[in-house]
C-alpha cells in the first residue's frame, strides 16, 4: 500500500492522486479534465500500518488506502480536492457538465 515505505526516518509520505474526467457534450465536443489532488501523510509507527493492512480497508483502493475511513487519521493534509481522493472530483465534474450544458 501508499502507507508502507520508509517511516523509520522524520520525513512524512504523500501520495499524488491523479483523476482524468472526459464528457462530450451534445454537438459531440470532448471535454476533458485532469484533477490532482496531494495527500501528505503523517508519519506513522509500525503497528499503525500493521492494524490498517490487517483491516483490509484499503483492499480495492486505487492508492491502497480510504481516505473516508479508518486512513483519515493518517493525513496530515491534503492540496486539491478530497472528492477526487474519495474517487469522482465533484465540483470538476459539475463544472464540466454545467459547461456542456451551456454549449
Amino acid at each position: 500500500t501508499r502507507l508502507q515505505g520508509d517511516w523509520s526516518s522524520d520525513v512524512c509520505s504523500s501520495d499524488l492522486v491523479m483523476t482524468a474526467v472526459a464528457v462530450i457534450d451534445v454537438s459531440g465536443r470532448l471535454r476533458t479534465r485532469l484533477v490532482e489532488t496531494k495527500v501528505s501523510f503523517r508519519r506513522l509507527e509500525e503497528t499503525e500500518i500493521a492494524d490498517y493492512c490487517a483491516s483490509q480497508e484499503g483492499i480495492g483502493k486505487a492508492g491502497g488506502y480510504a481516505i473516508q475511513g479508518r486512513a483519515a487519521v493518517f493525513v496530515r493534509f491534503i492540496s486539491g480536492s478530497y472528492s477526487n481522493v474519495v474517487g469522482l472530483p465533484l465540483m470538476e465534474t459539475f463544472q464540466m457538465l454545467r459547461a456542456c450544458s451551456a454549449a
